[in-house]
């Protein structure tokens, strides 16, 4: 018997928009032997991520925020086998079944840094006109686990970038997202293997 052998470490992408982290992620972990991506849910039919998960070969579904809240079973039996979930843009606030099931095995990025900008309505470009409004002189990532209550989990990383007064929310936005490619990925392989706790 081979006792190098190791099962791959499972991860599910769950995403509401675009999906450059998503793509990210993926592109990220192709060639890495230790770690699979079998699957990758969205809340939206319409979401661009599924379309970007289909080029790249990942299996893909969609369960809406009802089915998310009201048909646990069909939610469980989707990411049954997965080790970790990870949260690449997605909106729905994660039931509590899940975030159970998955106790600090659910990775949620946030294009700010918390405490500040986080919790109810604070989501995409929310948060980079928020941030603006604020005049803070600076932003970024944070990568935390997901508990029960929206944007209060446990910090993994964050990642600041410095803001100049002339910075539109667009201008946040697009600095804010280099630090997501840069980093989201880097950090979930961190946490999955062990290597961060």
């Amino acid at each position: 018997m081979d006792t190098d052998f190791m099962t791959p470490i499972r991860l599910a992408i769950f995403v509401t928009g675009g999906g450059t982290n998503c793509e990210n992620i993926i592109q990220h972990f192709k060639d890495d032997p230790d770690v699979e991506i079998p699957i990758v849910v969205s809340s939206r039919p319409d979401a661009y991520a599924l379309v970007r998960a289909q080029r790249l070969g990942v299996p893909t579904t969609v369960i809406t925020r009802q089915q998310l809240n009201d048909d646990p079973d069909l939610v469980l039996r989707t990411v049954h086998g997965c080790d970790y979930i990870i949260l690449a843009g997605f909106l729905p606030k994660v039931p509590l079944y899940l975030v159970e099931r998955y106790a600090q095995r659910i990775i949620n990025i946030h294009p700010a840094l918390l405490p500040k900008f986080g919790g109810k309505g604070m989501w995409g470009h929310h948060v980079h006109e928020a941030v603006h409004a604020a005049h803070e002189t600076r932003s970024g990532i944070t990568i935390h686990f997901v508990n029960p209550e929206l944007d209060e989990g446990e910090h993994i990383a964050q990642f600041a970038v410095r803001l100049d007064p002339s910075d539109t929310p667009d201008d946040i936005a697009d600095k804010v997202h280099q630090l997501e490619m840069k980093h989201f990925p880097s950090v979930i392989e961190q946490v999955i293997k062990h290597k961060i706790q």
